[in-house]
C-alpha cells in the first residue's frame, strides 16, 4: 500500500489522491500528540484523541511505501507533517530489539519497503545534507528497507516525483 502524507494546500489534493492508496493531509485540522502513550500501551496502534488521525497509526503501519511531501523548515519536515509523525508512534512497541546493531523499537506491522521524502523550498547544502540523514534515521527506525530524498524548488515540479 501507498501512502502520501503532504502539507500542501487543497489545489494539490486530487493529484495527490490518484496517485496513492491512501493520502493524509497535514492540514493542522487536528491535535497535536499529547505523549500520553496510550497508542502504544492501553489502545495499541489508535490514538485516544477522536479526531482525523486517530487512525494513523494503522494507515502507515501498512504502508509499504511512505511518501512524505514537506517543505523543508531548517533540513527538517513542516511542523504539519512533524506533528501527524509524531500521532503515529504507536506503528511500533514500546518494547526494543536490535537492528542494524542499534536499538530500536519493536515494529508492530513488519517491515516495510521505502520511505521517500520529497522536500520543496528554499534549502542551504547543510539543510539538505540533514534532511538526508533524518530520513535515513526515520527509515530505520520505522523499519523501512530503504529510504530516498527529492528536492524540489516549488511544488509545481511534483507531478514528475510521484
Amino acid at each position: 500500500m501507498k501512502v502520501i502524507l503532504y502539507d500542501l494546500g487543497h489545489e494539490f489534493d486530487a493529484m495527490i489522491k490518484e496517485r496513492c492508496d491512501c493520502a493524509i493531509a497535514a492540514d493542522g485540522k487536528y491535535a497535536p500528540c499529547q505523549g500520553c502513550f496510550g497508542c502504544w500501551t492501553r489502545h495499541p496502534a489508535e490514538c485516544s484523541m477522536k479526531d482525523s488521525l486517530q487512525q494513523v497509526c494503522r494507515i502507515i503501519g501498512r504502508a509499504d511505501e511512505l511518501v512524505i511531501i514537506t517543505k523543508s523548515l531548517y533540513g527538517g519536515y513542516s511542523a504539519a507533517v512533524k506533528n501527524v509523525l509524531d500521532r503515529s508512534i504507536g506503528t511500533s512497541t514500546p518494547f526494543s530489539t536490535y537492528r542494524g546493531r542499534q536499538m530500536h523499537h519493536t515494529l508492530r506491522y513488519g517491515k516495510h519497503d521505502l520511505w521517500k521524502v520529497i522536500a520543496y523550498g528554499e534549502m542551504t547544502e547543510a539543510e539538505k545534507d540533514t534532511l538526508r540523514y533524518m530520513a535515513e534515521r526515520n527509515a530505520l527506525n520505522d523499519g523501512y528497507q530503504r529510504s530516498e530524498v527529492v528536492f524540489l524548488n516549488n511544488p509545481a515540479e511534483l507531478e514528475a516525483q510521484l
